[in-house]
């Protein structure tokens, strides 16, 4: 007999069937035991009347279970208006007990307030049983989902790059080293260089999902160690601004597919509107940005950030977009040369790219990259980079068309998605300075 998703019950009323799941609730009466009974989709209550005789061996077993002891079930599902859950109930024929849990768990993962955030991490595989973090991933999912349905509607390629890399040049972030046989390798902070490589191979368009590593030491809510990273580039365009288009237009028909399929559950469990974006999103240079919040918010820059932004400035570039465009996403450019990558192509000694704040939060640095192999082997030179990027400039001496591209960090776009605090929340096991288990 195949197994039946408890959402799909209805389906099959006075029908016998077999379904499988967590024990989430037993209330054992004088007359009758109800079991509640949890898979992914929903719940569901199984009835067993004590008086019956053919179910003395069933209220034998119901008496010695615990909560969340995984059963299978089999019996015929019935109609009934008065049971709140659902308007229906499972009259069993058969329980067996495929694992049993202990009597008391850790905490009280129904409850939030029950556990801090590192005892829930600590026991992370009982955390994520409730439906709220059960809802975050099945989000996440279908996001991740509705941007690689885009690209392929557009024609990229998906694509797999090594974790394994030889150089830790790819940008200023710190890297993580490791032992590989007689030498030493690096995990890759992203797959930056192989995506320029697919440009140059003749690939024309590709995209990525993948774990990418920071060894940053930093404990705050929006940073990891390891995270997943949306990834794509494609070739010929004449500008920054076409990447920008894509990057828009990639973000109004996620968010619009969101809303349509999970729209009243994000609202119903998390509060939060999915406000689909109306394209384009509003364009500012860094310079104008910096005016702009000093005379709306009285806000100055540090002297060590001029020429990028900071978490403060983010914050507030979000009120400002509201406040000026009514717009929640707002690309911001003409950043510093000194504080973007060598690869960023530049016009007039300012890089072709841009930064993306979506509610108060950086989401994407995207560029026009460098093509030409004289001036990117000369802006490398310039930030002291040398034998490191060689075998990355190898792959622009044999002709590569005009490129540009951008990242989307995966579990940050869910987080602001679904208005949660923290990163940690939004990661199947978040690894952090701290975090290594389980």
């Amino acid at each position: 007999m195949k197994k039946i998703n408890i959402d799909q019950l209805n389906q099959y009323y006075n029908q016998e069937v077999e379904i499988c799941g967590f024990v989430d609730n037993i209330r054992n009466l004088q007359w009758v035991q109800f079991i509640i009974i949890r898979d992914r989709s929903g719940k569901v209550q199984v009835t067993i009347e004590k008086s019956e005789e053919k179910n003395k061996e069933l209220v034998e077993l119901v008496d010695k279970l615990t909560l969340e002891s995984t059963v299978k079930i089999k019996g015929i599902v019935m109609e009934s208006p008065k049971v709140k859950l659902n308007g229906m109930e499972i009259i069993p024929s058969n329980i067996e007990i495929t694992s049993k849990s202990e009597i008391e768990l850790p905490f009280n993962y129904k409850n939030p307030e029950s556990a801090n955030i590192d005892t829930k991490m600590d026991y992370r595989f009982i955390d994520l049983r409730s439906e709220k973090n059960t809802a975050i991933f099945q989000i996440q999912s279908f996001l991740v989902k509705s941007m690689r349905d885009f690209l392929y509607n557009n024609n990229f390629i998906e694509i797999h790059t090594p974790k394994l890399i030889a150089t830790a040049s790819e940008s200023g972030s710190e890297v993580f080293e490791v032992k590989y046989f007689n030498d030493k390798a690096y995990l890759a902070q992203s797959p930056q260089f192989y995506k320029q490589m697919a440009i140059a191979s003749g690939f024309e368009k590709v995209f990525e999902v993948a774990p990418a590593f920071r060894a940053e030491n930093s404990n705050t809510n929006r940073h990891t160690t390891e995270f997943t990273s949306f990834d794509l580039e494609f070739c010929d365009i004449d500008s920054y601004e076409d990447v920008m288009q894509l990057e828009e237009q990639l973000l109004e028909y996620s968010l619009k597919e969101i809303k349509n399929k999970y729209g009243e559950k994000i609202k119903s469990i998390f509060g939060v509107d999915i406000v689909v974006p109306k394209v384009p999103f509003p364009r500012i240079k860094l310079q104008d940005l910096y005016q702009e919040l000093s005379k709306r918010y009285n806000y100055e820059i540090p002297t060590d950030d001029i020429g990028d932004m900071n978490a403060e400035a983010e914050k507030l570039t979000t009120k400002f977009a509201m406040e000026e465009y009514g717009s929640e996403f707002i690309f911001v450019t003409d950043f510093s040369k000194t504080k973007r990558a060598f690869y960023h192509m530049r016009k007039d000694d300012i890089p072709q790219g841009y930064d993306l704040i979506w509610r108060g939060m950086e989401i994407t640095t995207g560029a026009q990259r460098e093509h030409r192999y004289d001036i990117l082997k000369n802006q490398a030179q310039e930030k002291g980079l040398g034998k490191d990027v060689k075998f990355y400039l190898e792959f622009f001496k044999y002709g590569c068309p005009p490129h540009g591209g951008f990242a989307l960090g995966v579990d940050r776009l869910t987080m602001l998605l679904l208005g949660l605090p923290n990163l940690k929340e939004t990661m199947f096991l978040f690894r952090g300075p701290n975090r290594l288990n389980p």
